[in-house]
């Protein structure tokens, strides 16, 4: 047989679409063609594949190669393709039985001159792509054609060892460790003694996992904390503007363990565009919320995506997570306004001359700044030398727009001295005190409306965040005294709508709303 199909996927923003990798031999003179998009490192996969056979005791075909990577017009890059290049190869060749290369099994892996197989990213997203490819679909045959019909075994997916781990945690399709090419084409060829077994998932004990820093490390700044509930409760962005050592990294770095643990499809999410992703994923990560915190020096594409194809950015890696932007003046204010748009929608769409990629980014924006650019304005030292204009124009680096998308903005004060020496008297409420309340408030929202209150539509917002008569009229006078946009008040009405759910309240009271709208002055006498 001079032609051998293989079945492989690309890393493509966590979906890895479905590659088809076609070797066909023919006579003339010896070459090696690699045709389908292939980058620089496929390309060079010719040179790595044509050793690796040799070293593993295969003859390499001294004739016309030719390698097509189907579909031809989606870019194929790293070199993961090598493991099945070589496997088709052999089989074109007659080396190992063709048969073995069925459409239920796909192979993904770097080959070394040895022929050991290197690990790759991308895995989980891999085996996503693939157990969402053969999943039964439902149809309406009856019990009998059901039984004269047993559903298919699971797909088969052969990547690297030091891989299988984190995708064999991706249900329904069974992952085999591959430690070098002999190994694997001994177990295509059903050699007795070097049969390969399926690997076993073995998600990290929560017991044994680094724990989340916790609450009760922070001192004071009860306001704070009260605050962070609540973003946590509903979602909601946070900014904490106060002076350096006030808390506001310590008290962003401790939400995601007040967030409820993540559900089977959004674990399978957010793993799946980590290990597509450069950072990559490993299985101490699973069901962990993910927390990004980019440099201020951070361009526009580091931020939210790029290149070309594109590729995710750090409010895509932080989907289902925490993006935390520490600085937030410090950043520049083009890739500022850039954040406009996915905070609102939850997504971001990326457009080049030929490629057009949706990425998810429904994460939580929590930011902080300095109220000035010394960072100690209003403090009773008075060790502050900035100028009214200037302090005024370090906060006119955020625009309104941006600012309108932020839920909760507080004022964090500068802890007293005295307040630290008490730590020990009165130590802080712990997040697992806080965390129950949080995912109680968040399971009423979600079987009241199936979604955060930061999520709900315009419409939405009227239907479900109505207030008491008090609560509606203060939230009016608040928004006349202030000039809020329209967005501005109906993001306060889902913040009280919030504070309701976690004091159990049908709706939202005055009480509810005068907190909520405590909660949006911190710009709103600049």
């Amino acid at each position: 047989m001079s032609l051998a199909v293989v079945k492989s996927r690309a890393p493509a923003a966590g979906r890895a679409p479905e590659v088809t990798v076609e070797v066909h031999l023919a006579n003339g003179l010896p070459s090696f063609a690699i045709v389908g998009l292939p980058d620089l490192e496929v390309r060079e996969s010719r040179e790595r594949v044509r050793a690796a056979l040799s070293n593993c005791g295969f003859d390499f075909p001294v004739r016309r190669i030719t390698v097509n990577l189907a579909p031809a017009d989606l870019p194929k890059e790293s070199g993961r393709f090598d493991l099945p290049i070589a496997l088709g190869i052999l089989a074109a060749s007659g080396q190992i039985p063709a048969a073995s290369l069925t459409p239920t099994r796909e192979f993904a892996g770097e080959l070394s001159l040895t022929g050991a197989v290197r690990p790759m990213r991308g895995a989980f997203a891999m085996a996503c792509g693939t157990a969402r490819a053969h999943e039964a679909a439902p149809g309406s045959a009856d019990l009998a054609a059901h039984l004269a019909n047993p559903p298919a075994p699971p797909p088969e997916l052969y990547l690297p060892a030091d891989n299988a781990a984190e995708a064999a945690l991706v249900p329904g399709v069974d992952v085999y460790a591959v430690t070098d090419l002999r190994a694997l084409c001994g177990h295509l060829a059903r050699a007795e003694d070097a049969r390969l077994s399926p690997v076993r998932a073995h998600p990290p004990d929560p017991t044994r996992s680094t724990p989340s820093p916790d609450m009760a490390d922070v001192i004071g700044q009860r306001g704070a904390r009260r605050a962070l509930e609540v973003a946590a409760a509903g979602g909601h962005h946070l900014l904490m503007v106060g002076p350096p050592g006030a808390g506001k990294s310590m008290l962003a770095a401790r939400l995601p363990g007040l967030l409820p643990p993540m559900s089977d499809e959004e674990a399978l999410a957010s793993a799946a565009l980590l290990s597509a992703s450069a950072i990559g994923f490993s299985p101490q990560q699973w069901r962990r919320r993910p927390f990004r915190a980019p440099h201020h020096s951070s361009s526009a594409a580091a931020l939210i995506g790029g290149r070309n194809p594109p590729q995710p950015g750090e409010i895509t890696l932080a989907h289902l997570g925490v993006l935390f932007l520490d600085e937030l003046p410090e950043f520049d204010r083009h890739v500022l306004e850039t954040l406009r748009e996915p905070l609102e929608a939850g997504s971001i769409t990326i457009s080049r001359a030929a490629w057009q990629t949706d990425f998810p980014a429904a994460c939580q924006l929590v930011a902080a700044m300095n109220p000035c650019p010394c960072g100690w304005r209003g403090d009773p030292s008075g060790r502050c030398r900035c100028t009214p204009e200037g302090a005024a124009r370090y906060r006119r680096k955020l625009s309104g727009p941006l600012l309108d998308r932020i839920d909760i903005q507080i004022e964090l004060p500068a802890l007293p001295p005295a307040e630290l020496a008490s730590r020990a008297a009165t130590p802080g409420e712990p997040s697992a005190a806080i965390a129950p309340r949080v995912a109680a408030a968040r399971q009423r929202q979600l079987a009241r409306q199936g979604k955060t209150n930061r999520e709900l539509s315009g419409r939405e917002t009227d239907e479900v965040c109505r207030p008491d008569n008090a609560g509606e009229a203060l939230l009016r006078e608040a928004g006349e005294r202030f000039g809020w946009s329209a967005r501005a008040y109906y993001r306060a009405l889902k913040v009280a709508r919030t504070i309701a759910d976690l004091a159990g309240a049908a709706m939202p009271e005055a009480a509810h709303v005068a907190e909520a709208v405590q909660y949006r002055r911190a710009f709103s006498d600049q």
